[in-house]
Formats: structure tokens, C-alpha cells, sequence
């Protein structure tokens, strides 16, 4: 690959450019501004640039064009990679993948819009659709990194890596994948439901019947420690290596992981204030890119 730098910087760029449209994603659902540009898409309220001048119609359409800026962004990259890339090389699938992804997820976005799942509507369809975009936009982050990780002369080349390794891998990343949709279901819950004091929340979880948002908010917190404790057995007894940067990355996860589960917590005793589902989220996603990371680094090496 010719201009390895100039690529893997531009990769890095977009990851992060990507990662803030998520979390101002996250604030558009969270401030209740979904609807901000009615039943329409890709105009708003009908418009190319719409007049009005509620607060929620202007969210809606600053993360519209802020969407609009990161398919722009992964189509330029897309084109760079293949330029300097020759045929075969990996980075042309993970670039390819990126664009892949990030169409899918404008065509999540505007499903959301079209079919009204957005603003009051506290329906199972929009928890699936909202956990499958969660899915996709995970897909996209780690098909960037890998774009950056593998950015290099040569392809790199897969390791000899055991059953058990593997086993520990596949478990661990359907657990973290089932954790980040949990969260999903769980922020749209505490956007639709919100609670005014702890007692008020805790009543909402302990009543009979009950909407299945607040149902779900129990599991969550389950699913993060069980989640926690598969991750260190499998650094101690799965994936545990030599290699100095593998083990810098587990480290990390692990604190990663540790802060979230403090940042959880915290959420709960806020009663989830926007900012800080923001940071939660946030933390998540740079979960999710360790996590990629610390995978590569046991499944490949660099040629």
C-alpha cells in the first residue's frame, strides 16, 4: 500500500469524526428531537432547508447534515484507499465494509423517520430497529479500525490461534454486542419513561403490569457484570499473551470496562441526565474499538 501515514491518519480522522455523529445521535434521541423534521426524508418538515424555528426541528437537521458530512467522508476515503491499495488488499474489503455500513445506517435513520419510530412512539418495533442500528453502527466502528490496523505494505497474516481462543472470542463479542443493545433499549426507556426520584424509578421496575422498556432496565445491569466477569477470565485464563501491546490493551479494557460499570451506576443514581448518557455511550463505543483492537492483535500479525 503507497502512502500508509496519509491513509491510517485519514482512517483515524473519520473514526473519530464517525463516533461524534453517533454520540450527537444519541443527544437528538435523548432531547426528544427525532420528530424535529416530521415524517420526512431526506427533507425536513418537506423543505431542503427548513424555516422553522423550533429547537428540536434544528437538531434534527444539524445531525442530518452532519450524517450527510460522514457518507461524504467514508466515499472520499473509500476512493483514497483503493488508490493506493493494491488489488486483494485487505483494506479495500474493510474500506468497502465502511461504506457498506455507513449507507445502511442512513438507510436505519431514515427508516426511523419514515415510519414514525421516533419522539413518543414506544413501540417493540422501534426497540428492534433502534438495537439493529446500534448493531450497525458498531459494525461500521470496527470496520474502520480494522481499516487503520491493517493499513501496511503487505496483508497482515492470521496467526495459529486454538479452538479455545477462538471460543473465548466469539462468546466474548456476542456478550458485548448483547450488553451495547441492552443499552440502547434501556436509554430509549429512561427517554420515554423518565423518573423523578429513585423511589419513582424503582416503583416503575417493581410494577404490575408494566410497559416492556421498564421491564428490560433490570437486565441491563446483568448482562454488564456478567459481561465484566467473562472479560477477566478470559484474560486470565483465554487470551492471556506475551506480546506487550496485547497486554496494554487488555489492561485497558478492563479499566474501560470498570469506568462504565461505575458510570452505570451513576446514571441510575442521576436519574440519566442527557450528558451523561452521552458519556456512557461514549465509552461504549471506545469499548466496542479496544475491543476490536485487542482481537486483531490475537488473530493477526503484521506482515
Amino acid at each position: 500500500m503507497k502512502n500508509i501515514k496519509s491513509v491510517r491518519r485519514i482512517t483515524l480522522f473519520v473514526l473519530i469524526y464517525t463516533v461524534l455523529v453517533i454520540l450527537f445521535g444519541a443527544f437528538v434521541r435523548a432531547s426528544d428531537s427525532g420528530a424535529g423534521c416530521g415524517a420526512h426524508w431526506p427533507l425536513c418538515n418537506g423543505k431542503v432547508f427548513p424555516t422553522e424555528s423550533a429547537v428540536e426541528t434544528a437538531i434534527e437537521f444539524t445531525h442530518r447534515v452532519t450524517s450527510g458530512f460522514s457518507l461524504l467522508f467514508i466515499f472520499l476515503l473509500f476512493i483514497y484507499v483503493f488508490k493506493n491499495s493494491k488489488k486483494g488488499h485487505l483494506s479495500r474489503r474493510t474500506v468497502l465494509s465502511a461504506l457498506f455500513f455507513t449507507i445502511l445506517e442512513a438507510l436505519l435513520g431514515a427508516g426511523l423517520v419514515l415510519f414514525e419510530l421516533v419522539g413518543d412512539n414506544d413501540s417493540v418495533l422501534r426497540a428492534v430497529v433502534i438495537s439493529i442500528h446500534l448493531l450497525n453502527t458498531f459494525m461500521l466502528l470496527g470496520s474502520l479500525v480494522l481499516l487503520y490496523d491493517w493499513s501496511s505494505e503487505n496483508n497482515p497474516q492470521i496467526k495459529e490461534v486454538s479452538i479455545r481462543k477462538l471460543s473465548w472470542i466469539i462468546l466474548l463479542t456476542i456478550f458485548i454486542l448483547v450488553l451495547s443493545m441492552s443499552g440502547a433499549i434501556t436509554a430509549l426507556g429512561d427517554t420515554l419513561f423518565p423518573a423523578s426520584s429513585l423511589a419513582e424509578g424503582f416503583q416503575q421496575d417493581i410494577s404490575n403490569p408494566t410497559h416492556f422498556l421498564i421491564e428490560l432496565r433490570i437486565y441491563h445491569p446483568l448482562i454488564a457484570i456478567v459481561t465484566i466477569l467473562l472479560i477477566l477470565s478470559m484474560l486470565k485464563f483465554g487470551l492471556k499473551g506475551n506480546a506487550e501491546q496485547q497486554n496494554k490493551l487488555s489492561n485497558l479494557l478492563v479499566g474501560l470496562f470498570l469506568l462504565q460499570l461505575f458510570l452505570g451506576g451513576l446514571n441510575v443514581l442521576l436519574l440519566a441526565p442527557i450528558w451523561m448518557q452521552i458519556i456512557h455511550l461514549l465509552v461504549a463505543d471506545l469499548i466496542w474499538i479496544c475491543f476490536v483492537f485487542f482481537v486483531n492483535r490475537v488473530i493477526y500479525f503484521d506482515a
